[in-house]
């Protein structure tokens, strides 16, 4: 855990904390609500505590047995499913129906803090109702129907009711849960197929990628624009210019004596082939003597050109080399400068087509037995909480798969392309994979996140309520990406901790001190 969060932590201790000082707790330790506390009302023996879930909110509500004629206040607190925190805006309505009696509705629309709101119920009548607590909210509206409920005709018949035993568990409150990195899930049957786990490194295609190296030692020149990383560029683009060494005894200047030779040869060359030209129009000369002037003039031109060649090799200004791109893609690196002198082989760019990748995976030979048909494969990479999954016929295709086992690493090579990788994803990254090798069955399954190793023992956090959990041993089996399967110790639709799960494991360590403590 990073420090950022253990301060995060820490800060949501102390705020459960002054919750504590500054409302004290009724006889069974739950808290009163403010207004009754103020009057001496605690809930007492008949507090109730309800957990539900819609697809969009999740309701931990307390609030004390009703009574007819009687004000009642609830601490409805209130969860975004979509980020699990607190919901801060909303119409929040108490309403008893059924019974043969006309609906009551009690209603706030002010939250006493965000995701707490604290409407009163006064029912008129005694009997056995329906409640729902429904959370009208700018973007939806969600009801949450908790089922019957008593309404006393008086608070001595009330108090006369056993209240269920409450058996305790890890307490981790609300205003905690909102202030850190925390979500539950369900406990669900879901399709899981059996994997394989492998390690391996992303990479470009062989025919996507390209390392441009000096064809010989010399300088480097820009060709307009210098090269910058991330820079698209396509296939024969010029990147720079590569100016050789000079060897020997050449020199600069020797180079442009010989093109200045060469020019004056040229233009003599040409006067000379102009003047036969005159001459045997006026039928002065023979045939045989223009064709010699013709050739002449020629060859002094492919002599100057030359010499124009080997000197702009050593002028700069587009002279030189060209270094060109041998693929289309992204410049992915560059270890050059202009106008630095690089030795014949250096490494000068990186080009690479990031559009498509290959992920090459070492599976090891105790496993190879079971890759008679890879079906896909799902990978995480370092820095990045999000799985990735290559599904062939989709993003991805199955390239090959080794037939021989490394003598070194004694793995089996497993290869998958996808397209459109994720942006966070770098060639060169470290993988670490699951390689799916079998048909899907349906198994009981949470997150992956929301088991923990204690000791070599498989452990989650189930909740009993919105507030309070169990610690719960776990047999686990196939895992499928981010999803594990539980063989025992989980019935579907229960909830687990399926992010902060090491936080209500150090909250466990605390209870007594931080119950269930409230800042009202």
């Amino acid at each position: 855990m990073n420090k950022t969060l253990i301060a995060t932590f820490c800060a949501a201790l102390l705020l459960a904390a002054c919750g504590e000082a500054d409302h004290p707790r009724a006889k069974d330790g739950s808290h009163p609500a403010a207004a009754e506390a103020e009057a001496g009302h605690g809930h007492g023996a008949g507090a109730e505590k309800i957990t539900h879930f819609t697809d969009k909110t999740e309701l931990f509500v307390e609030f004390p047995r009703l009574v007819a004629g009687e004000k009642s206040a609830f601490a409805a607190h209130l969860t975004r499913l979509a980020d699990f925190q607190a919901l801060a805006v909303a119409k929040v309505s108490v309403i008893l129906s059924g019974g043969g009696l006309p609906d009551e509705i009690f209603t706030t629309e002010t939250a006493t803090q965000p995701g707490i709101f604290r409407p009163e119920a006064m029912p008129k009548q005694a009997g056995e109702r329906e409640m729902t607590i429904e959370v009208a909210t700018p973007d939806y509206t969600a009801r949450h129907t908790l089922g019957p409920v008593t309404v006393y005709p008086d608070r001595k018949s009330a108090d006369a009711v056993a209240g269920e035993h409450d058996e305790g568990g890890i307490g981790f409150t609300k205003e905690q849960q909102w202030k850190v990195d925390f979500a539950t899930a369900e406990v669900t049957k879901r399709p899981l197929r059996g994997a394989i786990t492998a390690t391996g490194t992303l990479r470009g295609r062989p025919d996507g990628e390209a390392l441009l190296t000096a064809p010989a030692p010399g300088q480097v020149h820009s060709a307009g624009k210098f090269p910058v990383l991330g820079q698209s560029v396509k296939k024969g683009d010029i990147l720079a210019y590569l100016t050789p060494r000079l060897g020997g005894d050449t020199d600069l200047a020797s180079l442009q004596a010989d093109a200045r030779k060469a020019k004056i040869e040229l233009d003599l060359a040409g006067r000379e082939h102009a003047r036969m030209e005159s001459l045997f129009k006026d039928e002065a000369v023979p045939e045989k003597r223009l064709l010699a002037a013709r050739a002449a003039e020629a060859s002094a031109r492919a002599g100057f050109d030359a010499a124009q060649g080997r000197l702009g090799q050593y002028g700069g200004g587009g002279g030189g080399i060209p270094l060109r791109a041998t693929v289309s893609g992204t410049i992915a690196d560059v270890r050059v400068s202009p106008g630095a002198f690089v030795q014949e082989g250096a490494l000068l760019f990186h080009i690479a087509d990031r559009n498509v990748l290959w992920l090459e995976l070492r599976v090891p030979e105790s496993e190879a037995a079971r890759l008679t048909a890879p079906s896909g494969a799902t990978f995480h990479v370092d820095g990045v909480e999000q799985s990735f999954e290559i599904i062939p016929g989709k993003n991805g295709r199955l390239i090959a798969t080794g037939g021989a086992v490394d003598a070194t690493t004694r793995t089996v090579p497993v290869l998958f392309e996808f397209t459109q990788p994720d942006e966070r994803l770098r060639i060169g990254m470290a993988a670490k994979a699951q390689v799916f090798a079998g048909a899907a069955r349906e198994a009981v399954a949470v997150p992956a996140s929301a088991v923990l190793d204690e000791n070599g023992m498989a452990t989650v956090f189930v909740m009993s309520n919105g507030e309070s959990f169990e610690r719960r041993q776990v047999r686990t089996g196939t895992r499928d990406g981010d999803w594990v399967e539980v063989v025992d110790g989980l019935e579907p639709g229960q909830r687990v901790v399926s992010r902060g799960a090491w936080l209500v494991k150090l909250a466990s360590t605390r209870t007594g001190e931080i119950g269930h403590g409230h800042a009202h």
